[in-house]
């Protein structure tokens, strides 16, 4: 029976039976029957279902929240964030936004005719959801589905498996039809095992760039089954001479910081002008000293383990590449008190003068560290941040919103804030480039995905 070592202190978070094949064809077979019932309900019964597994999920909040924080460390009062704050604003969003998103288009009136398009939904919509927002991350798909029509297959990232199940209960205590939301916890072969045998309208995945070209390839290996993308992240803030000065460095750190790192839209790496380097490096240095390094589960911790010792080591090597090409730690670790309870446990880490060419800047370093370079110039700040496989969301940090816009206009990104980063606007398409992915989830664009259109096209008698 696979289970998860928890980041927290090293025991058993979480233990699951694996379906075979045929168990795991069975589920998604009650899966379809599921979405054939709800199909046939109005779009206002679709509404109050989605609203009702919302409140039922937060019926058992702390105990889901503890269960996240054991599986992959962040601080319990962050688990409990994403149902209170991010997923209620997004499911009610969704909510709000499904009957225009899925109404009729009609063209202009053509005397003798009627014509429309019309929104249908694909059938069965397999969600695999990434292990660091693991509440937020299925919620995008999952609720646009289940308002389209369709019903949803959910396989999580192992380290957060139990997710699946948490979600699944919500929808069954809400009273929707049996199967309509499954908790699917297969290995990679049975998934990939059922997208051969194209049983799955949509796939809406969350994860690595190699899990994207390895979903990729099985969804097309026997068919045409489409793919969303939600892949990796470089993501810069640009600090320009005019901003806030205090604001850009508060939330470029917490943007940083917040879940040890492990965002896909996180702060990766700071772009700062040449002016106010020096004042930038000290200031947020300050900041980030006042972190509490510790064990997730107490309160008072702000900065838990990162998901695994891989993922550590990963950290370490990123900040040793980034020393080792000229960069200078500002932040020393002797300033924390770091947990031995696993080996999953980081100092947070500051790393001046950060070479471009250093894994830190270069690569998803995904955890508690964070480079900082200079520039002089609004096109040096553009070409240092295109100049990445990743193209996912930068920041830019000025009073100036015409600068702000001009410079984004030149950004390969899918999104760009101006002073704000690190977040998710459910009223708009969460998208990006490059090794980002493609695709689009949340805003009336991420109906979409789950739907289909079909036209009628009538001659009048």
């Amino acid at each position: 029976m696979p289970s998860i070592t928890s980041p927290v202190d090293r025991s058993i978070a979480f233990s699951y039976e694996e379906p075979s094949l045929e168990e795991a064809r069975k589920l998604v077979a009650q899966a379809a029957s599921a979405q054939r019932e709800v199909a046939a309900l109005s779009l206002e019964a679709r509404q109050a279902l989605c609203l009702a597994a919302y409140e039922r999920y937060g019926d058992h909040l702390d105990e889901h929240a503890r269960a996240i924080t054991r599986m992959m460390g962040k601080p319990v009062g962050q688990a409990r964030g994403e149902y209170q704050r991010s997923m209620k604003e997004r499911v009610n969003a969704l909510v709000e936004m499904a009957p225009s998103a899925l109404a009729d288009n009609r063209p202009k009136e053509k005397a003798g005719f009627n014509r429309f398009t019309t929104r249908e939904p694909v059938g069965v919509v397999l969600v695999i959801a990434a292990w660091n927002y693991p509440l937020l991350v299925p919620t995008n798909a999952l609720f646009a589905a289940v308002l389209a029509g369709n019903s949803v297959v959910i396989k999580h990232a192992p380290q957060t498996m139990g997710v699946g199940a948490q979600l699944a209960r919500a929808f069954e205590e809400a009273g929707a039809p049996k199967g309509l939301v499954t908790y699917l916890p297969a290995s990679h072969e049975t998934v990939a095992a059922l997208l051969a045998e194209r049983l799955f309208g949509y796939v809406a995945f969350t994860g690595s760039v190699r899990g994207g070209h390895e979903i990729s390839r099985a969804a097309a290996a026997q068919g045409f089954t489409p793919v969303g993308l939600e892949l990796g992240g470089n993501d810069p803030a640009i600090i320009l001479p005019d901003c806030d000065f205090d604001s850009a460095v508060e939330n470029a750190v917490d943007g940083a910081f917040y879940n040890s790192g492990q965002s896909c839209c996180a702060v990766k790496r700071v772009l700062v002008h040449e002016s106010l380097r020096a004042r930038f490096v000290e200031a947020a240095a300050e900041l980030i000293k006042k972190y509490v390094v510790g064990n997730p589960l107490e309160d008072g911790t702000t900065l838990g383990p990162v998901v695994n010792e891989a993922a550590a080591e990963r950290v370490r090597a990123h900040v040793s590449d980034a020393l080792a090409k000229g960069g200078k730690r500002i932040v020393d670790a002797a300033s924390f008190n770091v947990p031995t309870l696993s080996g999953c446990y980081l100092a947070p880490e500051l790393i001046d003068n950060a070479s471009p060419d250093s894994l830190l800047m270069r690569e998803e370093t995904f955890g508690p560290a964070l480079g900082v370079a200079g520039f002089n110039s609004d096109e040096e700040a553009i070409r240092l941040t295109n100049d990445q496989p990743y193209g996912l969301t930068a920041s830019i940090w000025t009073k100036d919103a015409a600068r702000a816009e001009r410079i984004g206009r030149s950004l390969e990104v899918g999104t760009v804030f101006m002073n704000r980063c690190d977040y998710l606007d459910p009223e708009m398409p969460w998208t990006g480039t490059k090794d980002s992915g493609t695709g689009s989830s949340l805003s009336p664009l991420g109906f979409l995905a789950v739907t289909r259109p079909k036209n009628f096209h009538f001659r009048l008698p």
